[in-house]
């Protein structure tokens, strides 16, 4: 399963995509820059900015990617990265892309993730393939 991702400078989000088995595909640092159009099925892990509910915990580039309608609808989860110093807002993020795109938020992660997360993420994501390929009759 494709996995595509946003992470600001600081890599947080990045070095965590970097320790899955997966493929993945960072979007664009700058809303400037043309977001790509996805053509296969993929999970989306967003980081959530800002402590509170009304300071855009979503992230711009995040929001202009899944602008992109062929980009929603081949959207099938979220998974969250946060930090628990936000409280009830950590990962809210993904909250919020799980509720305006009709996808479950599949894992939920702090920072740079704990020990074992990616593991999880991975095998949650092979499950998740597994249930998605054709099946033979």
């Amino acid at each position: 399963m494709l996995v595509v991702y946003y992470s600001s400078p600081s890599e947080y989000t990045h070095r965590f995509a970097a320790k899955l088995h997966h493929p993945v595909r960072r979007l664009p640092l700058l809303t400037k820059d043309e977001m790509p159009v996805v053509d296969e099925p993929f999970v989306l892990i967003t980081p959530t900015y800002g402590a509170g509910p009304h300071r855009g915990s979503v992230p711009k580039q995040v929001i202009k990617f899944l602008n992109i309608k062929a980009n929603r609808e081949r959207l099938r989860g979220v998974i969250g990265a946060g930090n628990t110093n936000f409280g009830e807002n950590y990962c809210r993020a993904a909250d919020i892309v799980s509720a305006k795109c009709g996808v479950p938020v599949l894992y939920r992660f702090e920072l740079l993730g704990m020990p074992g997360d990616a593991e999880n993420v991975d095998k949650g994501l092979d499950e998740l393939c597994q249930a998605s390929a054709p099946h033979a009759t």
